[in-house]
């Protein structure tokens, strides 16, 4: 009697396949321009913001320069533009086919999803590698230290992976790519004009103005101008009250987000 042997088939690294995963959205970048297209789009709404307003707003902008009260706005939409090109790529896997291609093979179901979000970090990261170098040709300078800087900058990140995440599962329900970033850039417009970024919410109509305090752009500008500082007490100060109105966005958006996401992963055949 011959016995039969068994090889077992070796279980794939879930690490190595979030690795190739995410290395195949990176990749593809550095060589379309989508790196470019990044940067170039934080200067040109740099130039397009300050140079046209500076001498108008500067002087109502109760800080010691327009470019200290204009850079939060700058480095929001910088990581702005990042969460649009995953909304895209998502959007773009869902109609071709790759993400049910993805179904069909041995990966865990969240390793597409956390290559995408890795993928989401990098571009922010560009983008506020962008936003600072831009803010300081402009005039912008951190004025709290070093540690100040570097949360200004993870909490930068932070907004850009929660957007990232919303355009993703925007992406991934929707059949039109190109309509995607559409329907993204139109609010990213409508609350960046109104917003405390622009000018101080007392320029702005009275009937509006608690839009304009309350909605969520003008509370990240609000914790952003706090952790940059100034030379006036125009920045306001890193409080919990300036910085739980956020907080309360983030969590409210990831609370939502987090259970349709799962939902929708357990529900695809």
């Amino acid at each position: 009697m011959t016995a039969a042997l068994t090889v077992a088939r070796p279980r794939p690294s879930t690490f190595r396949q979030w690795w190739v995963l995410t290395t195949r959205l990176v990749t593809p970048s550095l060589r379309n321009g989508e790196v470019l297209v990044s940067v170039g789009s934080v200067v040109i709404f740099t130039a397009g913001w300050y140079i046209p307003l500076n001498h108008i707003m500067g002087p109502r902008s109760g800080m010691s320069s327009y470019a200290q009260f204009l850079m939060p706005l700058i480095a929001l939409q910088g990581i702005a533009f990042a969460s649009e090109a995953g909304a895209l790529r998502a959007s773009t896997d869902a109609v071709t086919g790759i993400s049910r291609r993805f179904e069909s093979m041995p990966i865990a179901m969240l390793t597409p999803l956390a290559a995408r979000t890795s993928t989401s970090v990098y571009r922010c990261v560009i983008g506020t590698a962008a936003a600072l170098i831009c803010g300081h040709v402009i005039g912008f300078r951190f004025h709290r230290g070093l540690v100040y800087a570097v949360a200004f900058c993870l909490f930068l990140i932070l907004i850009g992976v929660v957007l990232s995440y919303l355009a993703d599962l925007m992406g991934t329900t929707s059949k039109n790519p190109e309509a995607t970033t559409q329907w993204l850039l139109l609010p990213q417009l409508i609350f960046g004009l109104l917003s405390v970024g622009i000018q101080p919410a007392e320029g702005f109509p009275h009937w509006i103005q608690p839009v304009v305090r309350n909605q969520p752009i003008s509370q990240f500008v609000y914790v952003l101008r706090a952790l940059a500082g100034d030379t006036t007490p125009g920045a306001g100060s890193v409080t919990w009250p300036v910085v739980g109105p956020s907080v309360a966005w983030i969590v409210g958006a990831i609370t939502i987000t987090v259970p349709l996401s799962v939902i929708l992963l357990l529900r695809r055949p």
